[in-house]
């Protein structure tokens, strides 16, 4: 069932059916603006081209950029210069959520967490036996 949004753009009215997230007026500048862009990158010398001069020379926005290389509608491999900045830190990455450095900090304050519960549970287990052979004597 569709409903009832705002474009983020231009703040017209819309049904949102969850295939885009802009109204259709909009959605038609994106796709020429993709067009632009896609015609850019396809040159040769133009294949490695940056995030800053691809927007310089298209005029489309970075964060544009980042959401057709999210949705694969760019791909990273054919063109090394784009990617999308990390949900963690905003280094640029080329796949996934988050960076590899923020997976690795992710993984490793898990495992102190995961550690500190059972040097927890190892003092409570002490501390209740102890207990109760002290109330023994």
């Amino acid at each position: 069932m569709a409903e009832l949004r705002n474009c983020p753009k231009c703040n017209a009215i819309f049904n949102y059916n969850g295939l885009r997230d802009v109204c259709p007026k909009c959605a038609k500048e994106e796709e020429e603006l993709f067009e632009q862009v896609y015609r850019f990158l396809r040159q040769r010398e133009n294949r490695a081209a940056s995030i800053e001069r691809i927007t310089e020379v298209t005029g489309a926005s970075p964060e544009l950029l980042h959401k057709w290389v999210r949705k694969r509608r760019l791909h990273p491999a054919q063109f090394p210069g784009l990617g999308y900045p990390c949900d963690s830190c905003g280094t640029i990455i080329n796949q996934g959520k988050i960076c590899r450095s923020c997976t690795d900090r992710i993984q490793s304050d898990l495992k102190q967490h995961e550690s500190n519960m059972e040097f927890r549970e190892t003092v409570a287990s002490q501390n209740k036996k102890t207990y109760l052979s002290n109330r023994d004597r």
